[in-house]
């Protein structure tokens, strides 16, 4: 079983050191793991004590010597890069703020991700799923606001009777209120 190789510029009271000192627990983890290795440890031993097998150590081992103690901290994965240009998200962002009127589709009250999915698909070719729009849109900004459902057949005249209103003798006058407690 071959030994890894480490750099020589640190030792095992170094990586130690590092290992006392990092602030993330999984980065000292792997370091006292590439401490063991420098104390001349077998891998799977030094590897069982960072609690990974040995090809994760040595995967690890191989981060430490390119970019040191710093490349043993978790990254984030970059993600799908993301399919329209800023210059496209802009435009959409200037169609969706306009309205669907705007955009030659007078017949809608409002946007709907199925729409602006068909109106990406047919002005920039490119597919999107509908939950992705929603995304996108939360992205740019936008959120999920919707009207109020109103029958079509609704009295305004009969609203306004409807409503209740109190005459200003039932209304409690400010003089006649108790004081605020202190």
């Amino acid at each position: 079983m071959a030994s890894i190789v480490l750099r020589d510029d640190f030792d095992a009271a170094a990586v130690r050191r590092l290992a006392r000192d990092a602030d993330d627990a999984d980065q000292a983890r792997r370091l006292l793991s590439i401490a063991a290795v420098y104390d001349g440890m077998s891998r799977s031993d030094a590897a069982r004590i960072g609690g990974m097998d040995r090809q994760t150590l040595r995967d690890w081992a191989l981060r430490f010597n390119a970019e040191g103690a710093a490349g043993l901290v978790n990254r984030t994965a970059p993600g799908n890069p993301r399919r329209l240009t800023p210059e496209q998200e802009a435009e959409l962002d200037g169609i969706v703020e306009a309205g669907p009127a705007a955009a030659g589709l007078g017949h809608l009250a409002r946007w709907r991700c199925a729409d602006l999915q068909a109106l990406i698909a047919e002005r920039w070719g490119v597919i999107y799923h509908e939950r992705t729009i929603g995304k996108l849109l939360d992205r740019l900004d936008f959120s999920h606001i919707t009207t109020r459902p109103r029958h079509y057949r609704q009295d305004e005249a009969a609203l306004e009777a409807f409503k209740k209103t109190s005459p200003k003798l039932w209304r409690r006058s400010a003089g006649g209120s108790p004081s605020p407690r202190p």
